[in-house]
Order: C-alpha cells, then sequence, then structure tokens
C-alpha cells in the first residue's frame, strides 16, 4: 500500500505562546488568557461578567431573547481582547444553562458569529473532569483523594480525585441562580424558603451520597464563585480564618436570615450581583456539608476555565485525554483491533488524496476519522443486527471525557452512517457548517469498511481515490477487482447507495 503523509494534528505551541478560555456558565461568562511558560499556564489577563444566562431558561426551556442579549454583549467584549489570537489557541465552552435550553442552537449560532470559533456544550460529567482539572493545577501536587465541590448557577459538579486524575465524577441539578428563582423568588429571604431549598439539595445528593462517603477523601476543595463568595463572607464576618467551616456555615446561615431582602444583605466583600443567588448558594453548600459529613472546605482559584486551558495545553502537546477515552471505549466494547487499525488507515490514506479537493484540511476532521473508525463497530457488544445504530447510540449516549456534546453528535453520526443508507435525517440535524465535510467523511469511512469487509491479513493494494464535488472516483491496480468479487460486489452496492444523495462513485 502506498504511504501518504498525513498533516500533523495540532501545532506544537512555541514558548510563550498565549492560549484563552472562554466559560459560559449559567450565572457567570469567564475568560482567561494565560502564557505557556516552561510547560505551565501563567494567567495574563482575566474577564468575568454575571451574566445570569440560567435566569432566561422558562419552564419549557426555552432561552429569552434578552438574556441570549446580554450573554452575545458580553462575548463581543471578550472577542476583542482575543481578535489576534489564532482561533486554534481559544476554546469557548458552556455549561448547564445550554445544556438545558431547547434553543441552544439559536444562540451557539450567535456567539460562534461573535467569537469566531464554534461554542461547545458540554456534558455535566465534562464540565466535572476539567473543573478538577482546573482545581488540581492551582494547588500543591499533594498525595492522597481530594474531593472538589463547585456550585454553580444551573448545576453543582463533585469530584473525587487524586492528583490530576479524577476518579469519580457526578453533576448534579442544583444551582445558585436555579435556587434563589424558586425557593427565594425576588429576593425574598425566609427560614421557610431556606430550609426547603436545602431539603431539596440533600434530595438530590442521595444519588451520589453512599459512593462518595465510601471512596473518602484527605482534603477538601471549593471552587468558582459561590465557594468563593461563601469564604470571602465568613472571613468578613469572623466566623473563620481561612476554611470554610461547618459551624461558619451556620453562623452565615443565620445572619443571612437577618434580612428579608437579598439586596439588604450588608456584607463589603461580596458584589451586589452576587448577594442575590448568595442565600441559595449557602443552602446548597450546607446540604454538601451535611450530606457528606464535610468539616472543612479550602477554596480554590482554579476551575473550569483553568481546566480548560490546561486541556487545551495537553492536547497541543498531544496528551489528548480524548485518545485515551477512545482507548477505553475500544477496550470496554471488545473491538477487533486490528480491523479497527486497517479501517482507520485505509480511510486516513484516502483522506490524504481528497483533503484538498474536499476543504477537509483542518485537524478536526483527522482526529474525528481516526476516532470514529476505531468505534464504528462498538455496537456490536449489543446486537449483530443493526449495530451501525447501536454504534451511534453509544457514542451520543455514553460518558466520553474530553468530548463536547456536539463532538459526541458528530462521532455518533459517522458511526450510523457507515454503512447501508445514508441517515438524510440525521445529517440534517448536524450544525449546518458540519454538515457537509462530514457527510464526506462518512463516505471515506465507508470505504474503508468496505475494502477491510474480508478481515484479511493480506495488504490492500496501492489504490488511488479522487473527488471532484460529488464524484468520487476510486482506481486500484489493473484486474484486481476481478479477483476480489466480495469487494467489487460491495462497491456496486454503495454506488446504489450513493446515488440516493446525489454522489455517483466511478471504480476500476
Amino acid at each position: 500500500m502506498e504511504v501518504y503523509e498525513q498533516p500533523s494534528r495540532l501545532d506544537q505551541p512555541e514558548e510563550g505562546a498565549l492560549l484563552a478560555a472562554i466559560d459560559i456558565g449559567s450565572n457567570s461568562f469567564h475568560m482567561v488568557v494565560a502564557r505557556l511558560v516552561d510547560g505551565e499556564l501563567k494567567p495574563v489577563d482575566i474577564m468575568s461578567e454575571k451574566v445570569q444566562l440560567a435566569a432566561g431558561l422558562d419552564e419549557a426551556g426555552i432561552l429569552s431573547e434578552d438574556a441570549q442579549q446580554r450573554g452575545i454583549d458580553c462575548l463581543r467584549r471578550f472577542a476583542e481582547r482575543i481578535k489576534e489570537l489564532p482561533r486554534t489557541a481559544i476554546r469557548a465552552v458552556a455549561t448547564n444553562a445550554l445544556r438545558e435550553a431547547s434553543n441552544r442552537r439559536e444562540f451557539a449560532s450567535q456567539a460562534t458569529a461573535v467569537i469566531g470559533l464554534p461554542l461547545q456544550v458540554i456534558s455535566g460529567y465534562e464540565e466535572a473532569r476539567l473543573i478538577y482539572l482546573g482545581v488540581a493545577h492551582t494547588l500543591a501536587d499533594d498525595t492522597g483523594r481530594r474531593l472538589v465541590i463547585d456550585i454553580g448557577g444551573g448545576s453543582t459538579e463533585c469530584i473525587i480525585g487524586e492528583r490530576f486524575e479524577s476518579r469519580l465524577l457526578e453533576s448534579l441539578q442544583l444551582g445558585c441562580v436555579s435556587f434563589s428563582e424558586e425557593f427565594f423568588p425576588s429576593g425574598q429571604l425566609t427560614d421557610k424558603g431556606f430550609q426547603q431549598a436545602k431539603m431539596a439539595a440533600m434530595q438530590e445528593l442521595l444519588s451520589i451520597r453512599h459512593n462518595y462517603r465510601r471512596m473518602g477523601w484527605q482534603s477538601c476543595v471549593g471552587s468558582s464563585g459561590t465557594a468563593k463568595a461563601i469564604n470571602q463572607a465568613c472571613i468578613e464576618l469572623g466566623f473563620s480564618s481561612g476554611p470554610i467551616t461547618a459551624e461558619a456555615l451556620n453562623q452565615l446561615k443565620a445572619y443571612l436570615l437577618k434580612f428579608n431582602q437579598a439586596d439588604d444583605i450588608l456584607l463589603n466583600s461580596i458584589k451586589p450581583e452576587r448577594k442575590a443567588v448568595l442565600p441559595a448558594g449557602t443552602a446548597i453548600m450546607c446540604a454538601i456539608f451535611e450530606s457528606l459529613d464535610i468539616h472543612s472546605m479550602e477554596y480554590s482559584d482554579g476551575a473550569l476555565r483553568e481546566g480548560v486551558l490546561y486541556d487545551m495545553a495537553g492536547r497541543l502537546r498531544h496528551e489528548d485525554v480524548r485518545e485515551r477515552t477512545i482507548n477505553a471505549l475500544m477496550k470496554r466494547h471488545h473491538i477487533d483491533t486490528r480491523h479497527a487499525a486497517n479501517v482507520e488507515a485505509t480511510a486516513l490514506i484516502m483522506l490524504a488524496q481528497v483533503s484538498d479537493s474536499w476543504q477537509l484540511q483542518e485537524h478536526e476532521f483527522h482526529d474525528m476519522l481516526c476516532w470514529s473508525a476505531r468505534t464504528h463497530e462498538i455496537g456490536l457488544t449489543i446486537s449483530h443486527n443493526r449495530f451501525h445504530r447501536h454504534s451511534a447510540y453509544l457514542l451520543q449516549n455514553c460518558d466520553l471525557p474530553g468530548f463536547s456534546n456536539t463532538e459526541q453528535q458528530l462521532l455518533a453520526f459517522l458511526a450510523r452512517a457507515h454503512r447501508r443508507k445514508l441517515p438524510k435525517d440525521e445529517l440534517k440535524l448536524l450544525p449546518e457548517d458540519k454538515q457537509l465535510p462530514y457527510l464526506r467523511l462518512s463516505l471515506l469511512l465507508r470505504l474503508a469498511v468496505i475494502l477491510h469487509r474480508s478481515r484479511s491479513k493480506a495488504r490492500l493494494p496501492a489504490l488511488k481515490l479522487q473527488a471532484d464535488n460529488q464524484k468520487i472516483t476510486l482506481s486500484f491496480p489493473d484486474e484486481w477487482l476481478q479477483h476480489h468479487p466480495l469487494t467489487q460486489t460491495d462497491l456496486e452496492s454503495e454506488a446504489d447507495y450513493l446515488k440516493s444523495i446525489d454522489y455517483k462513485l466511478k471504480f476500476s
């Protein structure tokens, strides 16, 4: 088989290069710009705005136009700061509010236009993994397990990990914005509302309480705005000299309930917009302390945005967690690794031949084609019948550390489309700018699967693939197809399938 040089996955960042991470949270939007120095990231600029995106969600999950506009206005200010950075040096992730929004595509398309790169809506588990990574890189590299708690505007992430690896991850529907609206309407503070908020949080925590207490931890850390505000309030009021303690939390609760309205809370260290959600955040934190039997919690400045930066830096150094995720998935589903490697190699050879004519030069396409080749058969562990559908379901719905929701959707599409009838309806569900390139990637995967259907150990001959818009020409050495009638028959069937999407396949 001929060998074609593949483009490198990502350019190695130079010493002193700038990276930027944007965290589109349910309560606040954050951006950090950092410089890569001796393998470490040194922040050079931090921006943060209270947008309260989650406050714009109605009962049907529709994100209001006002909330969307607040978010877009904030992103426009962020975009001005990073306009001269290469797009590959920036990553923007969105969390619970957009996970819950049924019209998230509307906001995402506007955000993409403003910041000039795709917005990644990440799962709760992926958010938890990145939060832990951010915390771990901003704390001393101690041995022993640590529990990390991050109370956000729409969700709360609980993670147990050691050093830089998370071991237990959970994202719960507990948020200071959503709880404020439900239990402290119009900022009204009552003992009844506080108790109801705490009990609701404890009910949600029942699902993780046993497993977390059984695994245990040696230290506990709180991250993000709610933990920071509670820590600052306890120190200002003299309830604590450093860590958040169970006793200090109870004292803070009593202090907050002296006021009738959140706006009236007297705390110089807390910004007015944070005061509005402090009672709800305190109720959730009280529930966490009681449910998990926490006595003391340190605060860490590291959070999601720092985790995104370190994850980016790892990818740039070819330490991509997504590679580990795919390898673990293959092992779990007993993938025929030799066959997967053959399909991947052939698919990449064809990609190299058509990447210019089909405009598939981006590293993303190389990576996604690799991962789809390795995982397209995972559905066989469920059933051989329609296994491509099972593969797609697993890739769409499993927790895949390192992958955004959109990346999982794209990977699932490639698995779904790798055999039989092309799934036109599923293609239309992909982001508009991804539909054409991922249709073409699916065609490369389909051809690679056909060429390795026999799972023969014999090497394929040198093949040549040409693509001109919707015309595909596949050439083999003289008489090779005559000696491989199964492949010829499969290619004839494939030509018929491609007619349904107005593509023409010729082979000889």
